[in-house]
């Protein structure tokens, strides 16, 4: 079962027909234009918001995430005056992802640089190479092997220094 954003009401606005200036222009009545004045003054917000509260972070974040976030936080966190806030949590979401993609392709490029497929090792990548397409009129048309039934699938084998 799936919980419902609204707990189980149905949404609506609270701006109400108030939200189109047309429906403004018709006529409001004396308690419409309290209504709509105090709606206006609900919008602003004071000049402590947002609110930052850390016990916020502490309930979202499980953690190990907190444990991997802690030193980009850390260093943003004594950039954020020189930066300005918005900079600053742009350039670390920013940091973070670039991060994690470059550790990603070095990962992968040092598991097929190390973990190949040959004769000496029952697992890893076996990365095979199929041969180029000739057709007729191409050089080298019919494209004949050399190989002897002895060459094929060695894994590497028959190169191999012993």
């Amino acid at each position: 079962m799936t919980e419902s954003q609204t707990g189980g009401v149905k949404p609506m606005a609270i701006a109400g027909r108030m939200v189109r200036e047309r429906e403004r222009l018709l006529g409001m009545s004396t308690e419409e234009r309290a209504w709509r004045a105090q709606w206006i003054k609900d919008q602003r917000l004071a000049r402590h918001e947002p609110v930052f509260v850390p016990e916020l972070i502490q309930a979202r974040l499980n953690p190990i995430r907190r444990f991997y976030r802690a030193p980009l936080d850390k260093i943003f966190t004594l950039l954020t005056p020189v930066l300005g806030h918005s900079k600053a949590l742009f350039l670390r979401s920013l940091t973070g992802k670039f991060l994690m993609g470059f550790g990603g392709v070095y990962l992968t490029a040092y598991y097929f640089k190390y973990n190949s497929n040959d004769w000496t090792r029952k697992g890893g990548w076996r990365v095979l190479q199929s041969k180029a397409a000739v057709n007729k009129g191409d050089p080298g048309y019919p494209m004949v092997t050399n190989k002897k039934p002895a060459d094929y699938a060695t894994r590497g084998f028959q190169s191999s220094p012993i």
